[in-house]
């Protein structure tokens, strides 16, 4: 039934594209343009960097700083603890591959991974300070994107941890240094992702196109919509139709669970490890619920000083 459903998925897909050429064109374009102009130049680069990192077993020296910590509050080993650093500073879907590598490479144990997958992927600050924040009202601070988006990563942590079972710090498994791989092999591997989620960006801007083009007047409902589907042209969207606070809750929202896209690019770098995607979409799904709630409730505290 679930190849039924996709074939038939696909056919109306097909179709679709040679009916409105000219909207498949120009969401193409667009995604690639997005992916050349943005992905590649913030994404690669660190990738790269990850896998030397990793291959020269170097793991311990950059997370160092903030070991002693991520021990004590998330209970990660060292490689657990890169996976989580490297999706905090990389983005999308930086953590999640971390993650599947060191499932496969045996540097984590399938327990510790699936608990990582529900905490390890994240929108960078670049991409929140650059992109996200130029999106924000007025009336919005950027502070308040910022804590949002990462303060809800303890509570699903603990949530997480009880889940999956962890009941404490989780220890380091041994390195088989013999499967490192070479600096040639290291930066085909990044450009083979980097390939997949740009065919993903691809693809979902130009059915991102197709819903802006959609007989539907109400525009609130489109933007959430587009949100949904993938964030940056939902937070262009939520932008131009939301003012205030309620612009600043959907963009904080629609990038805390990282949309449809970010989904699938999630999973194409996750399908060799045997990590369950539907469990992604539910810690995200849930991500972003206490993101709505911290917004709403972080919003209401200067209204609460200033009242006698």
């Amino acid at each position: 039934m679930k190849k039924s459903f996709f074939r038939l998925l696909s056919v109306a897909a097909l179709f679709l594209l040679l009916l409105r050429p000219s909207i498949a064109y120009e969401g193409a374009r667009n995604g690639l343009l997005l992916w050349g102009a943005v992905v590649v130049p913030t994404l690669l680069p660190f990738m790269i960097c990850s896998n030397v990192i990793v291959a020269l077993n170097a793991i311990h020296i950059l997370i160092f700083p903030v070991k002693r910590l991520l021990h004590r509050f998330f209970c990660l080993s060292d490689a657990g603890s890169y996976a989580l650093v490297s999706g905090l500073l990389c983005g999308y879907p930086m953590g999640a591959r971390t993650c599947s590598d060191f499932m496969d490479q045996g540097r984590i144990s399938e327990k510790e991974g699936k608990y990582l997958l529900a905490i390890c992927n994240h929108p960078s600050p670049m991409f929140l300070l650059g992109y996200a924040a130029s999106g924000l009202p007025q009336m919005v601070p950027v502070w308040l994107l910022l804590a949002c988006i990462y303060l809800p990563i303890l509570p699903v942590s603990i949530a997480a941890r009880s889940c999956y079972r962890i009941t404490g710090p989780v220890p380091s498994l041994p390195v088989n240094t013999k499967a490192a791989q070479s600096f040639d092999d290291s930066l085909m591997d990044s450009c083979e992702v980097m390939v997949k989620i740009g065919g993903y960006i691809m693809l979902f801007s130009i059915l991102a196109l197709y819903i802006t083009k959609l007989p539907v007047h109400i525009p609130e409902y489109k933007a959430i919509l587009l949100g949904l589907v993938e964030i940056t042209t939902g937070i262009k969207a939520i932008s131009e139709t939301f003012s205030g606070m309620s612009g600043g809750l959907w963009i904080a929202a629609a990038t805390a669970f990282g949309g449809l896209s970010g989904i699938f690019q999630t999973k194409s770098v996750i399908k060799n490890a045997g990590l369950s995607i539907r469990h992604y979409v539910a810690w995200k799904a849930f991500h972003g619920l206490l993101t709505i709630i911290l917004f709403i409730l972080l919003n209401q505290v200067p209204a609460l000083v200033a009242s006698p």
